[in-house]
């Protein structure tokens, strides 16, 4: 009894499940469904960025040469970029020496000819982009920039003699555009000078601003 009604019972599921089977498909067949869907292609165009690694440009300033008060300077820049992070830089500045203190106080006769007071230095520095980043105006304008140490040697032709000159130093570069760049730097020439009988250590500081442009 209890056999026959586990038959009844599965012969009714099966009969349901093959109601529910479409006319001319079996249990077998599978409904495959292809759908194309109409997709706006769009045309991406690949950016093109700049690979120049040379830097050319000038600058002009203050420099405080010790002793000698403040003044004017100018000069110019010739920069390499070896990787991102890192470059070598040849720098070239003029300048021009003022009275010292004790020449303005004495009122005496100068202790150094006109010639003698023209500063003239050049120095071979590194670079390192140690801050690189971005800025952004009114929300609409991106600007790459980058904030660097530079540290080198050359020499300066000063007072009437040329001294080894320790450079050292920090700037911020802005990339106006991707081969203009502006440039704010602060520089110190260091130098071992005898110019009043005893050897001493100058610090010469300087502040300019420039442009450059990538070659």
């Amino acid at each position: 009894m209890e056999n026959r009604l586990k038959h009844l019972l599965l012969g009714g599921v099966l009969a349901v499940g093959l109601a529910y089977i479409p006319a001319g498909q079996t249990a077998d067949e599978t409904v495959v469904q292809v759908i194309e869907p109409e997709l706006e292609r769009r045309e991406i165009k690949t950016a093109k960025i700049d690979k120049e690694n040379f830097e050319i440009g000038g600058f002009v300033g203050i420099i405080a040469i010790e002793d000698f008060d403040s003044s004017s300077v100018y000069g110019a820049r010739l920069a390499y970029h070896l990787t991102e992070d890192f470059f070598v830089e040849a720098t070239y500045g003029q300048a021009t020496g003022d009275l010292t203190s004790f020449e303005q106080l004495s009122g005496g006769s100068p202790l150094f000819s006109d010639e003698d007071r023209d500063f003239t230095y050049y120095d071979l520095s590194v670079g390192w982009n140690i801050f690189p980043g971005e800025i952004f105006i009114a929300n609409r304008f991106a600007f790459n920039s980058s904030f660097y140490l530079v540290a080198g040697a050359g020499s300066t032709e000063f007072a009437g003699d040329d001294w080894f000159t320790i450079t050292a130093g920090a700037g911020y570069r802005l990339l106006l555009t991707d081969w203009v760049a502006l440039h704010l730097d602060v520089r110190d020439n260091i130098f071992d000078r005898d110019s009043f009988g005893e050897d001493e250590q100058t610090h010469n500081l300087q502040f300019n601003t420039g442009f450059t442009f990538f070659f």
